[in-house]
């Protein structure tokens, strides 16, 4: 049976692996056919910025590997409207074009329609 499944990536790209770790939960839970929501709030938000400059710190670019996503099935990828707000980052600065922005109510909606919701 399919379950609703909904990650919450609020941490920066870098400085520790939680971020990689959601993407990487993300993919593994689409393999096994679930229904897969992605939520960027939070710091998560930095994740999905262009133009990311990674290898000045020697780290991978996790930004590649967000809009893999979608070939994995998964089509639900959410931003935090007041996240991107409180950290002054515009919509056209983000790596995803079709990425969907939810208000503070539209996040309680999307939690209530989970089977399961887990936080990175």
């Amino acid at each position: 049976m399919q379950k609703k499944i909904l990650l919450i990536s609020r941490h920066a790209p870098y400085g520790n692996s939680t971020a990689r770790e959601a993407l990487d939960t993300a993919l593994a839970a689409s393999v096994y056919d679930q229904d897969i929501s992605v939520l960027f709030m939070d710091d998560g938000i930095f994740q999905l910025l262009k133009n990311q400059h990674s290898q000045f710190i020697n780290q991978k670019n996790i930004a590649s590997t967000i809009p893999a996503l979608s070939l994995y099935g998964i089509e639900n990828i959410y931003a935090h409207q007041n996240s991107l707000t409180e950290r002054a980052i515009g919509i056209e600065e983000l790596i995803l074009d079709d990425i969907k922005i939810l208000s503070n109510d539209d996040v309680k909606i999307l939690l209530t329609e989970q089977d399961h919701v887990l936080s990175f």
